[in-house]
């Protein structure tokens, strides 16, 4: 096991163990964060756990292009039910997705460090969040880092039925428009998978990266 220390740098991501942890320590400074993600990793720890690292394999993405729209959410999307805004309560989108869990998994865990660290992160314009309003209420989200060209995306939340769903279609059909490879979606749940997310080998995922 590789144990950061105060010098900027990972371990190569194939030295990562069978589950994908790479590397424990370290901080959350927005440097080493966004080294993170362009290198592959990132990081996925609870309160009571030291700061854990992981570059899984394979990896869970999805090629904008491929985004799948079952006709009960193109019915939604047609119905003007929600709104979407973009980075105009990063605070409160992180807020709720440390608290709400997100669809097709069990929990979600933000520590308070964490949420310092992608709030900076944010006032650097790194870290993004795309905020869907049902009226004047605030009813889902996500946030991720933009790299560029690859969106990371690190969490989501839904107050209401079909409102993160209509976040993660509004943001892949802005990245595709823009010519984004794809949005990284970490880890596989059915939820993402049908929705048109993949697993592709982690060697092929850096490639994309580099």
């Amino acid at each position: 096991m590789y144990f950061l220390n105060d010098e900027l740098i990972f371990p190569p991501v194939d030295s990562a163990n069978t589950e994908g942890l790479l590397a424990v320590g370290g901080d959350l400074s927005p440097e080493r964060l966004l080294l993170a993600y362009q290198s592959g990793i990132f990081p996925w720890f609870d309160n009571d756990s030291i700061i854990l690292w992981w570059s899984p394999d394979p990896r869970m993405i999805l090629y904008p292009h491929q985004i799948k729209i079952s006709k009960s959410m193109r019915k939604v999307i047609r119905s003007n039910q929600f709104r979407l805004t973009k980075n105009t309560c990063f605070k409160e989108v992180l807020e709720y997705c440390s608290s709400v869990p997100r669809e097709g998994q069990d929990g979600t865990w933000i520590t308070t460090d964490m949420k310092n660290a992608y709030l900076k992160l944010h006032e650097k314009g790194i870290a993004k969040s795309y905020e869907v309003w049902e009226g004047n209420k605030l009813v889902g989200g996500l946030y991720g880092v933009d790299l560029g060209d690859i969106f990371c995306g690190e969490s989501m939340f839904s107050l209401t039925s079909n409102a993160s769903k209509f976040a993660f279609i509004k943001l892949a059909e802005e990245l595709q428009s823009k010519n984004y490879k794809l949005i990284d979606c970490q880890l596989h749940t059915d939820h993402l998978e049908s929705m048109g997310a993949q697993e592709i080998p982690r060697k092929e995922f850096i490639k994309y990266l580099n």
